[in-house]
């Protein structure tokens, strides 16, 4: 998940912090900020990206890559801002929030992933490091809250038909290699939306500048950090290990003739642009067994005329209703439930590892057979889950068919998602106010 890695990078620990104070007590000198953009009506700061800009670089010295010029990180670093803050602020307006109890259950989470068994433990490290744990703790609050954003405008909306499925099987059993997994790193230069001919180019210029510049000697970490658009480039561009279902055709195709350590050559998709570095290639082989669960759940989503106190009162009132009164699950899934399973009556089928969201897989691992949970709330709203029963199961044509389906999903959603962001981009007033940050 990586989320300690990508908060310590995007953390402004030290932003808003107290003046130095000269050592004159009559010549005391107030550092002078400056707005930097405008966005909407909430406005970046000098001081915020400064701050911004100060950690980042202490991180990326840290992992021991070569830092990008100044002005080009300070661009990639204020394009980031800009976009977090769109995203909050569509978050305020259609009200998506996390509470308090529910942020120290992920970061108390995040503590365990890195060894902590105490929070407070995790709090004592951080601080000694430098890092203000209350900045910390909202910027994690807005990690969720863009994830439960991306699932709710994004994920909910994606259709996936079956001739997809057959023949996205039917591609990857031609293809070399389909057993392999490659651990990849990555550049993305995107290309607006119907873009004219001019930025088509612009953006084929910095790439090949990009390519120029690894194929000269420089380290792939700092050139990411300079010229991706991708949210993973200050991290180096890395994507980690992927299956070869999870890789898309236009890359296997790429990668099929690459030794690790080699670059490919400039790839371009409805995106953008692409360069890619094969880091590793290893040979896996498929699960004999999986334990799968089938359940039911029934969902409130919230929206704008849906707040989420109302949501999870009323997915209350239905739980009081099966525990209580004795109403059947099927039948209170079919009368009020927002998801498409609400005509099976909520039945979800078998889940395997991995096909459902976080919170709802350890909400419904944490259950016994027939039990019901209390209210679990998700990216989509607020489920009322059921297990029915588990199963070992061999690994199956339905189980390849679910694979296939999630690795649809995933290239679609980063598209989808891609998409969102630039018309969230493009119905939002933006107006930069330093000329080393000007628009690119």
């Amino acid at each position: 998940m990586g989320w300690v890695l990508l908060m310590l990078l995007a953390c402004p620990a030290s932003a808003h912090a107290a003046p130095q104070k000269n050592t004159d007590p009559q010549k005391q000198v107030m550092p002078i900020d400056q707005i930097v953009a405008v966005v909407n009506d909430d406005v970046i700061t000098r001081l915020e990206l400064d701050s911004r800009l100060d950690l980042v670089a202490k991180q990326l010295q840290k992992q021991g890559t070569t830092l990008p010029a100044p002005e080009v990180l300070e661009k990639q670093l204020l394009e980031r801002m800009i976009s977090d803050m769109l995203q909050a602020q569509y978050a305020k307006e259609t009200g998506v929030r996390v509470d308090d109890t529910q942020l120290d259950k992920t970061l108390q989470r995040i503590a365990q992933e890195n060894n902590f068994p105490a929070l407070a433990d995790f709090r004592a490290r951080l601080e000694q490091e430098g890092v203000d744990f209350r900045k910390f703790r909202e910027e994690i609050r807005g990690e969720i809250i863009a994830s439960r954003l991306r699932e709710r405008e994004v994920d909910s909306k994606l259709v996936i038909s079956d001739s997809e499925v057959d023949n996205y099987l039917a591609t990857q059993s031609r293809l070399p290699g389909k057993g392999d997994e490659y651990f990849l790193s990555h550049i993305l230069v995107l290309v607006p939306e119907q873009a004219s001919a001019e930025k088509i180019q612009a953006s084929r210029q910095r790439v090949e500048q990009a390519l120029s510049q690894l194929q000269g000697g420089s380290e792939f970490a700092q050139v990411a950090a300079g010229f991706s658009d991708a949210k993973d480039a200050l991290q180096g561009g890395s994507l980690g290990w992927r299956p070869a279902d999870r890789v898309p055709a236009l890359f296997l195709d790429a990668l099929q003739k690459m030794r690790p350590g080699e670059l490919s050559p400039v790839l371009r998709s409805p995106n953008g642009f692409h360069i890619l570095k094969l880091v590793e290639r290893r040979s896996k082989e498929a699960p004999v067994m999986l334990t799968q669960t089938r359940a039911r759940h029934i969902l409130i989503k919230t929206s704008e005329l849906m707040p989420e106190n109302e949501a999870k009162s009323r997915l209350l009132e239905i739980r009081r209703n099966i525990m209580e009164a004795g109403a059947d699950f099927a039948e209170q899934a079919k009368r009020f439930s927002d998801d498409g399973s609400a005509v099976q009556g909520g039945d979800l089928g078998w889940i395997s590892p991995g096909d459902t969201v976080p919170e709802f897989e350890e909400a419904m691992n944490a259950l016994r057979d027939g039990q019901v949970s209390g209210a679990v709330q998700s990216g989509f709203g607020w489920h009322l889950i059921q297990v029915l029963e588990r199963r070992n199961a061999d690994v199956s044509v339905e189980q390849k068919r679910q694979q296939a389906r999630m690795a649809i999903r995933g290239f679609k959603s980063d598209e989808a998602h891609q998409d969102w962001l630039r018309q969230l981009r493009d119905r939002a007033y933006v107006e930069y106010r330093i000329g080393t940050a000007g628009k690119p």
